[in-house]
């Protein structure tokens, strides 16, 4: 019992001295009112856009240039699609638009095959191989055209010219 009336006398002792200690003043977190109104307008007005100066009404588009169209001067050029040395040349009728120059310009190529390495699919066409998204050179009645490799399956190839797109086999049934 001795031990009972310990307990109970330290524990009535310890909860009549908790009231009697003053208890921490409490700090708010928060700035002054004046200086919070600082910081938002520095907030403000940094995240403010600046407004850009006007652009001249006769400066060039630079998504649209004028030269656009023609070919660019550092693709490389198929050797087989240039006329072969000792032959006349022959001068068919000209295609009229994009898809009938892409279809005259497709029959000119022809491809050997296609692997893959390392997982790419490779078009081989006069022993240069392309991957998907090369850009190259056929010359086609005395003018280049540029034309885009966009797709390589197993049996089958895509070019565009433009925005036409042409979709040939691999080995052409002859």
């Amino acid at each position: 019992m001795n031990l009972r009336a310990a307990l109970f006398s330290v524990s009535a002792f310890l909860l009549a001295a908790v009231p009697a200690f003053p208890a921490a003043a409490v700090k708010s977190d928060l700035a002054p009112a004046a200086r919070r109104q600082t910081v938002v307008e520095t907030a403000e007005r940094l995240t403010r856009r600046p407004v850009p100066p006007p652009v001249p009404a006769d400066q060039p588009n630079p998504f649209n240039p004028a030269d656009f169209d023609l070919p660019d001067p550092d693709a490389p050029k198929l050797p087989g699609a240039a006329p072969r040395p000792g032959t006349g040349p022959v001068q068919p009728a000209a295609p009229s638009g994009d898809r009938e120059i892409l279809e005259s310009l497709a029959q000119r190529l022809t491809p050997s095959g296609m692997f893959m390495i390392g997982g790419r699919p490779l078009l081989v066409i006069d022993r240069n191989r392309f991957e998907v998204g090369t850009k190259f050179i056929v010359t086609f009645n005395d003018k280049d055209y540029e034309l885009e490799l966009v797709a390589i399956d197993r049996t089958t190839f895509t070019l565009r010219y433009r925005n036409e797109e042409i979709t040939r086999p691999i080995k052409p049934v002859r």
